[in-house]
């Protein structure tokens, strides 16, 4: 989707590159599929090794501080533009998180609150809305999630790693794996179309390992150093 600026930046940013760190086998093929054959390596996803450290290290009993039941709430992120910048679409996931039927807490961006004032949306009474939180917080609120919509593709992969399901908060996904594995679904900003995939997702047994084994950083440095895999 060249109307994403960071779409255009990964292509820049391929094109420039003489070392290209990829973290699944659909992204290796997308490059060869571009002409991009040299220096192209398949490693894994540096943020899983991040996920697999964080998570040892963060505060569980967080939720039960915001008065949030482990299990019991959804988690919802909104921040990017095609949201929080087209006030129908802001109207439209706001309507959905009221009408879930359950607690959802709401790690409010700056952006998206500026977005919900200029526009008159008010909050619903089930929907927590809460300063930003640091990346450990956000784990741990992800973490103890029943479901996470968002439109950030970090927390799409985050939730695929802690084997909480998703629904993405767009109408497309740069990653595809998420969706494929049953862990994601795409759900727009249409109010119906949110309801419908918290309800329907519950995915059942354990997330694929598509993004490596947690050792991708050590692939890399040892790359750089210029040794053989």
């Amino acid at each position: 989707n060249m109307q994403m600026p960071e779409e255009i930046n990964r292509l820049v940013a391929d094109r420039l590159s003489s070392i290209l760190f990829c973290p699944t086998a659909n992204a290796f093929e997308n490059l060869v599929a571009e002409g991009i054959l040299a220096g192209v390596y398949q490693v894994g996803d540096v943020m899983y090794d991040a996920v697999l450290w964080a998570s040892e290290r963060v505060d569980s009993e967080l939720p039960l501080s915001l008065g949030l039941e482990k299990g019991r709430y959804l988690l919802a992120t909104v921040h990017r533009a095609g949201n929080t910048d087209v006030a129908s679409n802001l109207a439209g996931i706001v309507s959905a998180l009221g009408r879930v039927g359950e607690p959802v807490v709401l790690p409010l961006h700056p952006r998206t609150r500026k977005a919900l004032d200029a526009a008159s949306i008010d909050l619903p009474e089930n929907v927590k809305a809460i300063e930003p939180v640091s990346y450990l917080e956000m784990l741990s609120l992800e973490k103890h999630a029943r479901v996470i919509l968002t439109d950030s593709g970090g927390v799409q992969k985050e939730a695929l790693w802690l084997g909480v399901p998703c629904v993405t908060l767009r109408e497309e996904t740069e990653w595809v794996e998420t969706v494929a594995s049953g862990w994601n679904r795409l759900a727009g900003a249409d109010p119906e179309r949110i309801l419908n995939a918290v309800s329907a997702q519950r995915p059942e047994g354990v997330p694929p390992g598509l993004y490596g084994d947690g050792h991708a950083s050590n692939r890399i440095a040892v790359i750089l150093a210029g040794d053989e895999l």
